[in-house]
């Protein structure tokens, strides 16, 4: 059937947040555009039906790159009309004349619906896998019926071989110890790697709709190991998984209870006056939060913070912004603003569909439809590791961030009993985004130079929101972007002209502006802890272990 049958230019705009109501959103299509796609269409059909089932090329879509696809006719036909659909479609979907969100609500729609209906993603028509079936006997079907009752029983799709990884023993392998903890986290130090040590602890906050050790994977690729073979005395926030107990947790306890504990308890251990703290995505948020709380009192414990993709400024949020308006919000503050919890599950298939075909059809073809078992990858194991979050954190989180947008209002908001001016952190700043973050737009991220006042370094890594991240030196892999002058124009694409790309790794960037705010160098500690903060057990600790 032609994609421009029935075509009605009045449609409601689809409503994919899931939860909540509210009158769909009118939309119309732009006539040149359409008129200019039907053409095209046409023509492009015309083609397809003239080379009728003769084997024909097909694009560099990785779905149909096995040969098998284009030795069969039947199968390269089915393949090339399915592409021509998609890209028709998402043309229709361009050529929708509506509000922004509406626009992206509509393509995002769009793209979910063409990732699900690849004839890739069906035996009947996925000659790849059939021929693998004829190979094997059927050994591959019969794998692939075991792969799927595993993961029903799992509860999410096998990114990787998950019984090949454990934490402690092969990731998350820095050594240190539990110096303290309270049912919200766990502080964890580790154990110096050098003779002396720079007088100001370092203190990271992961984000707690994940695990921590993404900045622990394996020695090679350790963040946290990077930075104590720098020499810093290094300390971790591992956030505790949250059950029944936690249900009404909210943001104020996060703040409160974990952000402002840890950096207290990491100055009592080390002796220091102040430190120096880094927050990754939303342990980001939460870091830029608790300082502000923290200003308000009239306390500066940090000599300085870096923000790895980070929100502060929640103006661009990229693709998650699909998901949120008044009504998904209120939603989730009735289901659970007042108790509950958000299930890890829920939260990691969310962001599995934001990039479908290579997070989710890429694993069902590849385990179910020809009974693979996806090859050892530590990320992936980790991307597999989900975490709850309380349902009152996570609602306030919504309206207040993504919804509102309130951090970014001085005095908006009030958090544990003080009012949030994030123009009071007058320090300096360390402020990273990676190019193609999917999760923390670079430009949401860069926003965070326009609303810290102090003194800024802010620097741009190629790739995405996690590898541009965990992106060590010895690796020598993609790049990063510096603007010598250290100024900070409006927009990340005025700041990136004048910018200047260099080769491999902006650990070494950063490592070297760290150093510059971490004191002199005194022995290093010889035990774990200090006083009535002594070790509990050897890290990573019990908390990281917990399975949503």
């Amino acid at each position: 059937m032609s994609v421009f049958q029935n075509m009605d230019l009045g449609a409601a705009a689809p409503n994919p947040h899931g939860g909540g109501g509210g009158a769909a959103a009118k939309i119309n299509f732009d006539q040149t555009k359409v008129k200019a796609l039907q053409a095209q269409y046409l023509k492009d059909s015309a083609a397809l039906w003239t080379q009728g089932m003769q084997s024909m090329p097909l694009s560099a879509d990785k779905r149909f790159a096995d040969a098998s696809w284009t030795a069969s006719p039947v199968a390269a036909f089915s393949a090339a009309a399915y592409l021509l659909n998609a890209r028709t479609l998402m043309g229709l979907a361009d050529a929708v004349q509506a509000d922004a969100k509406t626009r992206a609500r509509v393509r995002f729609a769009v793209e979910q619906w063409m990732a699900a209906s690849a004839p890739s993603n069906f035996m009947a028509f996925n000659v790849e896998a059939q021929k693998k079936a004829i190979e094997t006997k059927g050994e591959s079907i019969a794998k692939g019926v075991q792969n799927l009752v595993h993961d029903i029983r799992q509860g999410h799709v096998s990114m990787t071989d998950e019984s090949l990884f454990e934490v402690g023993k092969n990731v998350a392998t820095t050594e240190g110890a539990v110096v303290f903890e309270n049912e919200l986290f766990q502080l964890i130090e580790y154990k110096a790697l050098t003779p002396k040590v720079f007088e100001r602890p370092f203190l990271l906050i992961p984000p707690c709709i994940n695990k921590f050790y993404i900045l622990d994977l394996q020695p090679e690729n350790s963040l946290i190991r990077y930075a104590v073979e720098q020499g810093h005395r290094t300390f971790v926030v591992s956030w505790r998984n949250p059950d029944k107990s936690l249900a009404m947790a909210t943001w104020d306890d996060y703040i409160e209870k974990a952000a402002i504990t840890a950096i207290k308890v990491t100055q009592e251990i080390a002796g220091a006056k102040t430190i120096n703290a880094l927050g990754f995505c939303v342990g980001g948020t939460i870091l830029g939060t608790a300082l502000a709380v923290l200003a308000a009192r009239g306390d500066k414990p940090a000599a300085s913070a870096t923000f790895l993709t980070s929100l502060l400024d929640f103006t661009d949020t990229g693709i998650l912004d699909v998901f949120i308006d008044e009504s998904m919000v209120k939603y989730r503050e009735q289901e659970m603003g007042k108790g509950g919890l958000m299930k890890g599950p829920d939260l990691a298939s969310t962001f599995s569909f934001l990039r479908p075909n290579d997070l989710v059809w890429n694993y069902v073809v590849g385990n179910y439809l020809k009974g693979e078992t996806p090859p050892p990858f530590d990320l992936l194991y980790w991307n597999s590791d989900s975490t709850n979050l309380p349902g009152p954190f996570y609602a306030w989180y919504l309206r207040n961030t993504y919804l509102e947008n309130n951090l970014v209002k001085p005095g908006k908001l009030t958090v544990c009993g003080e009012k949030v001016d994030l123009g009071r952190l007058t320090l300096p700043v360390y402020i990273y985004g990676s190019r193609e973050d999917h999760i923390v737009p670079i430009g949401g991220a860069y926003a965070s130079t326009q609303v810290l006042p102090g003194k800024k370094r802010f620097v741009m890594g190629a790739s995405g929101h996690i590898a541009g991240v965990i992106n060590p030196p010895a690796k020598n892999k993609r790049s990063h972007w510096i603007r010598a002058d250290d100024s900070f124009p409006p927009s990340q694409a005025d700041w990136l002209a004048g910018a200047k790309e260099h080769a491999g790794s902006w650990w070494t960037d950063w490592s070297k502006w760290l150093k510059s705010h971490a004191g002199k160098q005194i022995p290093a500690p010889k035990t774990y802890g200090k006083g009535k903060y002594k070790a509990i057990e050897p890290a990573p600790g019990r908390y990281v272990k917990a399975k949503a």
